[in-house]
């Protein structure tokens, strides 16, 4: 009988010296409220003797009318940077010092690394170029700190349905030896992991004028569903240090959600 498949986090995101660094890129319907489970995540780990998470938040648009409602905003954000309006609410409520970057990921001149990347976005070319530089940096299994790549998380969603899909950036994550696991070093990135994702048509449908409009493109609940059930297989790596699905896929019509099996 074939052993379960595991994936033993690696060991630098149970006991860092530092914080462990995140880079989130896009702040809009699903990354700010990625961005507020990971304040509440950073204060439970903290809470348990570990130093918590420094984020960086990445986006350069601004907070419109349509945004109010289905996104982490109000009326009183109209006009703001998005990053800069959600870091800002975040720091104050949980007393972090968080960073905000109005700008798009990477930047030539701004390469900034982190030990967890999550994307949120709507752009299937941004994750192409995105899995490019990661796979040009990929570290081997020497020294980690604070700004060692380790894995990325991606956030993908429709209307109403949705995939978090978690690989890994370094080469081979180091394994325990196991008697009752078949242990797995490497979980593929989502470009690689979806067959022909760079031939995949890119979504152009603009920006939404309107809530009433924006609610045609995604459900209301499509984003903060999928936020909630990505940060759950999050804190699995952080708390309990081994996952047995590298993230899942969601349907909201069925109410079924299908894990993907490392």
């Amino acid at each position: 009988m074939p052993m379960t498949r595991a994936h033993f986090s690696d060991s630098y995101l149970l006991d860092p010296r530092h914080p462990v660094t995140v880079n989130v890129i896009g702040a809009g319907g699903t990354g700010s409220q990625v961005v507020t489970s990971l304040a509440r995540m950073d204060t439970a780990l903290r809470k348990l003797g570990h130093p918590g998470l420094f984020v960086r938040v990445y986006d350069p648009d601004t907070v419109g009318e349509s945004n109010i409602g289905r996104q982490l905003f109000s009326e009183a954000d109209l006009g703001l940077n998005k990053a800069q309006g959600l870091v800002t609410r975040i720091n104050r409520f949980f007393g972090n010092d968080w960073a905000a970057v109005p700008e798009r990921y990477p930047e030539p001149e701004d390469n900034r690394f982190a030990n967890l990347f999550i994307t949120c976005t709507d752009s299937k070319s941004s994750r192409l170029q995105l899995s490019k530089l990661l796979e040009a940096h990929r570290p081997g299994n020497g020294y980690t700190d604070y700004s060692t790549p380790l894995y990325w998380c991606d956030f993908g969603n429709a209307q109403k349905t949705g995939q978090v899909i978690m690989g890994t950036i370094r080469r081979n994550i180091k394994q325990p030896k196991s008697e009752k696991f078949e242990t797995v070093q490497r979980l593929p990135f989502v470009t690689e992991y979806v067959k022909g994702y760079a031939r995949i048509r890119e979504e152009e449908s603009g920006p939404s004028c309107s809530l009433a409009e924006a609610l045609g493109k995604q459900d209301l609940f499509v984003n903060s569903t999928l936020a909630h059930l990505g940060c759950s297989l999050l804190w699995k790596m952080f708390r309990e240090g081994v996952v047995f699905c590298h993230g899942f896929y969601m349907n909201l019509d069925t109410m079924r959600v299908n894990p993907i099996a490392v």
